[in-house]
C-alpha cells in the first residue's frame, strides 16, 4: 500500500496537480487550518478560554468604537458595578480578588482609593443618566470620556503579553455572554477538522473494503453489500443522521463526539462503496489480476495487494469530498442541537446568534465569524477536490 501511494504521488497526475495554482492556494489554506487545529490540540486555546467571560456582552469586533449610549453601558457594567458591589461586602479584599473580566483585574490600590474612584465615577454617572439618550447628546461627550477614564482607573494595567492576549481575545468581539468570538471560532476549527478527518477516514475504509469485496467476489457478497447500501440510500440522509444522533441523547456518550462519528460513518461510506465496487469489477478482469490467479495467489492477497491499491485515487478523491460533507453536516446537526454538545462549534455559534437575537439587533459578529471560517475551509476543500478529480480520475486524463 505504501509503495502504491508513493507511485501515486510521483505519477504524471500528481505532477499535474502540483502545477494547478488554485489547488496549491487551497492546499495552503487547508494547511493554515491544520496548524490552528494542532495549536488548539496543544492547548494554545483551551475550552476554558472559550467559556470564560473576557469582556462586555456583545462587544463589536476589530475594536470598533461603540455609540455613546453603548460606551456608557460598557463602562458602567464592566468594572464599576462589580467593584462597587465588592466594596460593600463584609470582606471587601476577598470580594475584590474575585472580580475579574478576562485578564483584567481590580487595580492594586488601597480600599480608600478605590472607594474614592468609585464615588467620583458614580457622581459622573448620575450626570450622564440625566440624558435619555447619549447618542443624541453630543455635548455630554467630554463627560462620557471622563467617566470612561475614571472607570479605567479601577483596572490594573496589563503586562505586554497579557495586553496582547486580551486584544486577541477581543479581536472579533464577544457574544451575548461576554465570551470571545475569535477564540470560539478558532476552537471550532479543531472540532470541524477532527470530525471531518475521522468521518472521512472511517467511511473511506468501510466503503472501500465493502465495495472492493462486492466487486471482486460477486455472488452473495455483492448482493448483500448492494442490499445494504441500497437500504441506507433509501432513507433521507439528514433524517438518518438526526435519528442516529438522537439515539445517543440519553446515554453517557452524549457529551462526547461519539454520536456524531457514528451518525456520519453510518451513512457516508455509501458513495465510496459504489465507486470502488464499480472500479473493482473492471480491475478484476485485467491481465495482471488474471496472472496473479494463475500464479496461485489467494483471493484475499490479490484483492488487498493488487486490486485495492489501484483504487487509491478514488479513495483520495472521496476522502476530500466526505470531509467536506462531514463538516457541513456537523454544522447542521449542531445547529439543530443534536451534534456537538460540550464544546464550541460553528453550528452552535450560528444557533446562539439566532437564539440571542443577534441578527435581529444587527449584531453579526458571531454568525459572521462562524460563516467566514466555515466558508473558506469548505471552499478550499472544494477546490482541492475538483483538482484531485481532474488530476487522478482517468476520465479527465
Amino acid at each position: 500500500m505504501i509503495s502504491s501511494l508513493r507511485r501515486l504521488f510521483e505519477s504524471r497526475a500528481a505532477r499535474k496537480l502540483r502545477r494547478d495554482n488554485g489547488a496549491l492556494v487551497a492546499l495552503l489554506v487547508i494547511c493554515v487550518y491544520l496548524l490552528v487545529t494542532i495549536a488548539v490540540m496543544c492547548n494554545a486555546i483551551s475550552l476554558n478560554d472559550c467559556s470564560q467571560v473576557i469582556g462586555p456582552k456583545s462587544a463589536a469586533g476589530f475594536f470598533l468604537k461603540e455609540l455613546p449610549e453603548r460606551r456608557f453601558e460598557i463602562a458602567r457594567t464592566s468594572m464599576l458595578k462589580p467593584v462597587a458591589r465588592a466594596l460593600q461586602n463584609s470582606d471587601p479584599t476577598a470580594a475584590l480578588a474575585d472580580v475579574k473580566l478576562g485578564r483584567w483585574a481590580v487595580a492594586d490600590k488601597r480600599l480608600t482609593q478605590l472607594q474614592k474612584i468609585v464615588s467620583d465615577a458614580i457622581a459622573i454617572q448620575h450626570e450622564l443618566e440625566k440624558s435619555e439618550n447619549l447618542d443624541q447628546a453630543p455635548e455630554l461627550e467630554p463627560k462620557l470620556v471622563e467617566f470612561e477614564r475614571k472607570t479605567a482607573e479601577l483596572i490594573e494595567p496589563l503586562s505586554r503579553w497579557d495586553r496582547l492576549a486580551q486584544n486577541a481575545a477581543m479581536l472579533l468581539g464577544t457574544d451575548a455572554q461576554g465570551r470571545s468570538i475569535f477564540f470560539r471560532a478558532l476552537y471550532s476549527i479543531k472540532v470541524a477538522i477532527q470530525i471531518g478527518v475521522v468521518t472521512a477516514v472511517v467511511s473511506v475504509l468501510i466503503g472501500a473494503i465493502l465495495g472492493a469485496a462486492a466487486g471482486f467476489f460477486g455472488g452473495w457478497v455483492d448482493h448483500c453489500v448492494v442490499w445494504l447500501y441500497t437500504t441506507f440510500s433509501s432513507i433521507p440522509s439528514l433524517v438518518l443522521l438526526v435519528v442516529i444522533a438522537y439515539a445517543f441523547s440519553a446515554s453517557d456518550a452524549k457529551e462526547t463526539l461519539l454520536p456524531v462519528y457514528v451518525a456520519f460513518c453510518a451513512t457516508f461510506w455509501i458513495g465510496t462503496c459504489r465507486v470502488v465496487r464499480g472500479e473493482t469489477m473492471k480491475l478484476k478482469q485485467l491481465e495482471y489480476v488474471q496472472a496473479a490467479r494463475t500464479a496461485g495467489f489467494g483471493s484475499a492477497r490479490i484483492l488487498f495487494r493488487h486490486v485495492l491499491p489501484n483504487t487509491a485515487h478514488l479513495m483520495l478523491i472521496n476522502f476530500s469530498l466526505l470531509l467536506i460533507g462531514a463538516i457541513k453536516s456537523e454544522v447542521i446537526l449542531s445547529y439543530l442541537g443534536l451534534g456537538v454538545q460540550s464544546q464550541p462549534s460553528w453550528g452552535i455559534m450560528i444557533r446562539d446568534a439566532g437564539n440571542n437575537g443577534d441578527v435581529m439587533s444587527g449584531f453579526f459578529w458571531q454568525i459572521g465569524a462562524a460563516t467566514f471560517f466555515m466558508f473558506f475551509l469548505v471552499l478550499a476543500f472544494n477546490i482541492l477536490s475538483d483538482a484531485l478529480q481532474d488530476a487522478f480520475d482517468p476520465k479527465h486524463l
